[in-house]
């Protein structure tokens, strides 16, 4: 997926008020920006996991006659072609770390107006206990999080696991005394993670949500939405830029606390100077 026809792409529809299936369709063509351009509608289709006909919907509630129309606009967006134009000679594995050296330069784009992302440190840091959603994919990176995170919060709270014990889990968090839920949404999203939030909404808890696009489900229900773009040039996905963002979350909400911060900091230090946690 070349990350400049991706954006283009992904300009043709960043301001409509899409349905979960139309957000489905949108976030297939962003992520195959560049072949999209030239499936048929039952292929855009089969790749999105929807039928036919709502892809057709889809073109028209763009205010296109039929998906025809709308795919032209595509290939005028679009940057690559099948036979791989504009692509660089590099190998398949080289090709993957420069998107994902694209997609962390493109969040670095969007951290500079960094109102949303103080606004969710803001709130994030405010919440005792602090529980953080992150399911299948997701799990690691709400692990890796969490694992910083209680170094300067007093209680932070992973939730990686579903079922029923997950809402149970965010009703404890609530009754003691959340007031914010972080949640890592990653592809394929899992409809257990969107379940939670909407739970959370329930309990009410204000939400912040991580995930790859402006047109990921989860983005629909959470009161504050941050986006890094996911790596689909391997096998499986790189959550480069998803992990830098979290990280990045994690600072915003060490600067809305930062006497708290520090004193935690140094107790944490003492303690493991004690305890010889680490090697010298």
């Amino acid at each position: 997926m070349n990350t400049k026809s991706a954006e283009r792409v992904l300009a043709l529809f960043a301001d409509v008020r899409l349905t979960p299936t139309q957000r489905r369709i949108a976030h297939t063509l962003v992520l195959h920006a560049g072949a999209a351009a030239w499936l048929s509608a039952a292929e855009v289709a089969d790749l999105a996991g929807v039928s036919q006909p709502s892809v057709t919907r889809f073109a028209m509630a763009l205010g296109h006659d039929g998906y025809p129309a709308l795919r032209q606009l595509l290939r005028e967006a679009s940057v690559d072609s099948p036979a791989g134009a504009g692509r660089d000679d590099t190998n398949e594995v080289q090709h993957a770390v420069r998107q994902e050296m694209a997609n962390l330069e493109r969040l670095a784009g969007d951290l500079a107006d960094g109102d949303a992302l103080t606004g969710a440190g803001t709130l994030l840091a405010a919440s005792r206990p602090l529980p953080v959603v992150g399911l299948r994919a997701a799990a690691p990176l709400a692990a890796y999080f969490g694992f910083f995170a209680a170094k300067v919060l007093p209680d932070v709270r992973v939730l990686d696991t579903g079922g029923t014990l997950l809402t149970d889990r965010l009703e404890q968090a609530r009754a003691a005394g959340a007031s914010a839920m972080l949640a890592i949404v990653l592809p394929r999203y899992p409809r257990e993670t969107l379940d939670a939030l909407a739970e959370a909404r329930a309990l009410g808890l204000r939400t912040v949500v991580i995930t790859d696009s402006p047109v990921s489900p989860a983005a629909e229900t959470a009161d504050v939405v941050l986006t890094a773009r996911v790596g689909a040039g391997l096998v499986f996905d790189l959550h480069t830029a998803p992990m830098t963002l979290a990280m990045v979350l994690l600072q915003a909400i060490c600067d809305a606390a930062p006497d708290e911060t520090q004193r935690r900091l140094e107790e944490f230090e003492a303690s493991a100077a004690r305890r010889q946690i680490f090697a010298p």
